[in-house]
C-alpha cells in the first residue's frame, strides 16, 4: 500500500521482532510500522529495544488486536500510534502523517478511551 505514495520511502522490512531491532539499528529509519504478534520477539518487546537503539524513531503499531488494553500497552512502550489492521486502508496514512507531525494517533474506534500513560509518554 505504501509503495504507491512517493512521500513515504520504505527502507527495510523484517519478518520478526529480533530482525526488526537489528535492521532499525542499522538503517535508523524515521518511522517503523510494527505488529504486536511477531515471532522470536513480540512487538511490545521489540518496540522497547528499538527505542533504545533509535530513540528518535517513531513507532506506529499496526495490529489485529482490538482490545484497549493492548493499545495502552503498545503506547506505554513509547510508541506514537496504533492502527487496527482492519482499519489500515482508512487510517494508516493519517496515522503516519499525524505521528510525523509530532502528535499521537489512535484510530477513531478508540476515541472514547482515555489511555493512562506515564507523563513522559504523553509527549511525542
Amino acid at each position: 500500500m505504501l509503495e504507491d505514495f512517493a512521500e513515504w520511502q520504505i527502507v527495510g522490512e523484517a519478518s520478526d521482532g529480533a530482525e526488526g531491532v537489528r535492521k532499525t539499528e542499522e538503517l535508523q529509519p524515521d518511522m517503523i510500522l510494527l505488529d504486536i504478534g511477531l515471532p522470536k520477539l513480540n512487538g511490545i518487546e521489540a518496540a522497547k529495544k528499538i527505542l533504545s537503539v533509535a530513540p528518535h524513531c517513531k513507532i506506529v503499531f499496526v495490529s489485529v488486536e482490538l482490545c484497549p488494553e493492548f493499545v495502552e500497552g503498545a503506547l506505554r512502550t513509547g510508541a506514537h500510534g496504533y492502527v487496527v489492521k482492519s482499519d489500515a486502508a482508512s487510517d494508516l496514512l493519517t496515522a503516519m502523517s499525524t505521528v510525523m507531525n509530532g502528535q499521537r494517533f489512535v484510530g477513531p474506534r478508540f476515541a472514547n478511551y482515555d489511555f493512562i500513560l506515564p507523563a513522559d509518554l504523553n509527549r511525542v
